[in-house]
C-alpha cells in the first residue's frame, strides 16, 4: 500500500465532496441553480474530474484494488457531508446520524489497516 497516494486520493475526493454538497444542496440553500443554471451545470465537468483523479490514486496506492476506492469515497462522503450539513445547516447530529458517521469512519479504517 501506498499511503501518499491514498492520501491524495482522499484529500482530492473530499475537495470533490465539498465541491458536489455546494452544487447540490447549497444550490438549495443559496438559491444558486435558479440564479446561475449554466455555472451549476458546468462545475460538475471540474468535480468530475476530481472524483476521476481520486479514484486514480486510490488505485495506485492500494496496487490496482477497486473496492477499496468506492468504500474510502463513500465513507469521506459521508464524513464531509456531515461536516457541511452542520456548518452550512446547523443541523445537529441525531443517533441515528451519528452511528451513520460512526460507520463512515470504520469503514475507511478498515480499508487502511485490515489487510
Amino acid at each position: 500500500m501506498d499511503y501518499q497516494k491514498i492520501l491524495m486520493g482522499i484529500l482530492l475526493g473530499g475537495l470533490a465532496q465539498i465541491g458536489t454538497f455546494m452544487q447540490l444542496q447549497g444550490s438549495y440553500r443559496y438559491g444558486w441553480y435558479e440564479k446561475y443554471y449554466w455555472i451549476v451545470i458546468m462545475s460538475s465537468v471540474p468535480l468530475g474530474w476530481l472524483y476521476i483523479k481520486s479514484v486514480n490514486y486510490f488505485i495506485k496506492g492500494f496496487g490496482g484494488q477497486i473496492w477499496p476506492s468506492r468504500l474510502i469515497g463513500f465513507g469521506v462522503g459521508v464524513i464531509v457531508f456531515t461536516i457541511m450539513t452542520l456548518l452550512l445547516f446547523k443541523e445537529p447530529l441525531n443517533l441515528k446520524n451519528s452511528l451513520c458517521l460512526g460507520l463512515g469512519f470504520c469503514i475507511i479504517l478498515v480499508q487502511l489497516f485490515l489487510k
